[in-house]
């Protein structure tokens, strides 16, 4: 791994891991480790594995209630940070050892069912969803990951994703037990994209795993400043949101042919990714019914054919169903939840199995069809649920942290598309007319102090009352389309 001018060698990261397992001792349950950007936070997820335990990532920028709620919704016992880092009551604090001090003899011995890790998604409650993945998941596949992405020790990979999410897991993980490279570097995330390109040409980048939002900026980018992509760069991977047709055509119109682009699709509850396809390259077929080259601006982009580790199902009503050995093992402590979600009903010789018994499926709450060609194309959501900047966001979880604003009466959060993105905006009713003026500055602040930024809508509204169905529910859509001028 390197960051800047530090290097740490397998050597010596293996030592790290040793001693980050040594300080943890024996079974230490969960650990939270407040992420940061660069090696200390890989050392940090590897000795906790290493101990026997389980990885919660910690963003240390969260409101104190989020990283407080995230703590205790994973069962925290200890947390990796730095001295005087806030942890609640009970929590032990401990330093992650550096990597000279003294490691342990071994790894502890565990099971593929055993937890690896915790990661959280938006739910309606307005509490953060605590998704448990075993080992067995996350081994299946990173060596699923190492063959589709083709790494080698040759190989360059940019740490780009934020060190809280699933994402960075695929840069990391298939990295490292390929013998190649993690590069971390602040211009990666300085929000400039000539000094990100630049540091791209610097470092030899091979491999770049971007939110599907960020490619778009960077293909307008390299079209509108007539910039080039550096010529180390033989990968980029995109995933999160719908690729853009026309950002894609004018991707082919780069003259990138010898770099391969890859859309990729999976949730949280599946590990990483279950569906990938080569949108553009050498890995692209040249011609077959429906395939991605015969595409147009105005054709939708596929979200991909299914690895080799995924079963899938479409119901009739065209939800897609994964499974698998890479299944999560259920949300942390929420029985209703995960029955909601992970469903078993009997396997079908068209799932790709013996035709006979029960099959453990989740269900994905996308609507997918599939083309002539094997793919699948995304047809929007079963139920409410949005993407923002690649994070999956229930709307009913920004509304019932909004609903905790003492001058609020009743509030509808929406996606609206900005710029080829989808942001928040909510709609707020006060309890009181005398109320108005401020409410929504007052909001705001409350939820910058509450929630971290991707659950903070982009625009807030104060409205008179919002659109209710027949049946008596906010109308979200239909807020939005009265209101909408208003927010401008």
């Amino acid at each position: 791994m390197t960051r800047h001018d530090r290097t740490v060698t397998y050597t010596e990261l293996d030592a790290w891991v040793r001693a980050t397992a040594r300080r943890l001792g024996p079974d230490p349950g969960v650990v939270g480790v407040l992420t940061s950007r660069s090696p200390d936070t890989v050392a940090a997820l590897l000795g906790v594995l290493a101990a026997g335990g389980v990885y919660c990532p910690i963003d240390p920028a969260y409101p104190w209630p989020r990283r407080e709620a995230m703590i205790a919704a994973s069962g925290c016992r200890a947390v990796i940070g730095e001295p005087g880092s806030a942890v609640p009551p009970g929590v032990r604090l401990t330093r992650l050892p550096g990597p000279a001090d003294p490691p342990a003899a071994g790894f502890t011995a565990v099971a593929a069912d055993d937890p690896a890790y915790i990661l959280f998604t938006s739910g309606s409650t307005g509490e953060p969803k605590p998704v448990v993945t075993p080992r067995g998941a996350i081994s299946v596949v990173t060596a699923g990951l190492r063959e589709l992405f083709g790494i080698t020790p040759d190989d360059r990979v940019l740490q780009f994703a934020s060190l809280n999410w699933d994402t960075c897991l695929e840069e990391i993980l298939p990295a490292l037990t390929s013998g190649a490279t993690l590069v971390f570097h602040d211009h990666a995330y300085s929000g400039s994209l000539r000094r990100m390109l630049r540091m791209i040409d610097a470092e030899r980048i091979t491999v770049l795993d971007l939110p599907t939002a960020f490619w778009h900026e960077l293909v307008h980018h390299l079209t509108a400043e007539r910039a080039a992509l550096p010529p180390s760069v033989r990968l980029v991977v995109v995933g999160g949101e719908a690729v853009n047709p026309v950002r894609l055509a004018d991707w082919r119109a780069l003259g990138l042919g010898a770099v391969r682009l890859l859309n990729t699709y999976g949730c949280t509850e599946t590990t990483l990714i279950t569906h990938a396809v080569d949108l553009h390259g050498p890995h692209t077929p040249e011609s077959g019914p429906a395939g991605p080259l015969e595409g147009g601006p105005d054709d939708r982009v596929p979200i991909g054919r299914p690895l080799p580790h995924v079963v899938e199902r479409i119901t009739e009503d065209g939800e897609l169903l994964v499974g698998g050995p890479a299944l999560a093992l259920g949300y942390r402590d929420r029985p209703e939840a995960t029955a909601e979600r992970f469903t078993e009903l009997d396997a079908a010789p068209e799932d790709g199995g013996p035709g006979d018994g029960p099959r453990r499926w989740f269900r994905t709450g996308d609507r997918v069809s599939r083309r002539p060609d094997g793919a699948l194309l995304h047809e929007g959501r079963l139920d409410h649920q949005l993407k923002v900047r690649g994070v999956r966001v229930d709307p009913g979880e920004v509304e019932a942290q909004i609903a905790g604003h003492p001058r609020v009466g009743a509030v509808a959060v929406v996606g609206v598309p900005v710029a080829g993105h989808t942001t928040l905006a909510a709609y707020v009713v006060p309890r009181s007319p005398a109320m108005t003026a401020s409410l929504a500055g007052e909001v705001l602040a409350y939820l910058r102090e509450h929630v971290p930024a991707h659950l903070v809508p982009h625009r807030i509204t104060v409205v008179p009352e919002l659109v209710h169905t027949a049946s008596g529910k906010v109308d979200r859509a239909g807020s939005h389309r009265r209101y909408q001028s208003a927010a401008v």
